[in-house]
């Protein structure tokens, strides 16, 4: 653990030297990329390649760049890391978790972590933006395995933050909110498994987030999630595939736009 947050501390001292501190990070899910360009509007944000971080793992998903950048948002300047590395592909949980560890060394003291997910619930449907109110760990890791008591003891009660929600909720119109299940993937859920989810309190499900959200709040960091709704789950549809959910981002960036705006802004 102790080599994890030295390799950390590194690539977040290359990060601020060459971008800046930054108070608030956010973490680009699948489909959340072309957001953020339209939110950015003609500027040219300055970024580091993440091959330039010795500690970093880039990221191999179709969708999410290798880069960490510098972004005006809303008249906030956001640290945004450009794709993040899964559980699937390989990675260990605390490769998973090193970019957000980097981002809150680096000064960020509010993190964004958005993804693309499967919605539990019928009537949220594709295109709609989730407020993550809470989670379930179903990875079978944690990325704090291996500190000395107790130093993992970490409060999650407020996980996801309820005053920056409800803030969130007076700035958009017509968000939900629910219950992110993090899985380990690749492969998407069989219909029964969604049938146990939903009984275990779950209203969206994905590959993604709750190691970081975890991490992120070790660090000393507020968490914000923002989920985009990209397909029904398995039984509420009758198939569900890569390529719908990749459309389904590209249709819906004026809404990813105005969340991300409104979730960042004022910070």
């Amino acid at each position: 653990m102790s080599n994890d947050l030295d390799r950390a501390r590194v690539d977040a001292d290359v990060v601020a030297s060459r971008l800046g501190r930054h108070r608030v990070a956010v973490v680009l899910g699948t489909g959340w990329a072309r957001a953020l360009d339209e939110v950015a509007g003609d500027d040219r944000p300055a970024s580091v390649p993440v091959r330039d971080l010795p500690g970093w793992t880039p990221p191999r998903v179709p969708g999410h760049a290798g880069s960490v950048s510098s972004v005006h948002v809303g008249g906030t300047d956001v640290l945004v890391l450009g794709g993040r590395t899964h559980l699937y592909e390989g990675s260990s949980a605390a490769q998973v978790v090193h970019p957000v560890r980097v981002a809150v060394l680096a000064g960020a003291e509010v993190v964004v972590l958005t993804n693309a997910a499967g919605s539990l619930r019928g009537e949220v449907g594709p295109g709609e933006v989730v407020v993550v109110s809470d989670h379930l760990n179903l990875t079978g890791v944690s990325p704090l395995v291996g500190l000395p008591a107790p130093d993992g003891f970490v409060d999650l009660t407020d996980l996801y933050c309820a005053s920056r929600r409800s803030d969130l909720h007076d700035r958009v119109r017509s968000l939900h909110e629910g219950v992110y299940a993090g899985v380990v993937g690749p492969q998407f859920e069989t219909p029964a498994e969604i049938r146990a989810l939903r009984t275990l309190g779950a209203d969206l499900v994905g590959m993604s987030t709750v190691l970081e959200a975890i991490a992120a709040t070790h660090a000393g960091a507020a968490v914000v999630g923002l989920s985009l709704v990209t397909n029904l789950a398995a039984g509420l549809t009758p198939t569900v595939d890569h390529d719908s959910i990749l459309e389904v981002g590209r249709n819906s960036q004026d809404r990813l736009a105005e969340v991300l705006t409104a979730a960042v802004a004022g910070n």
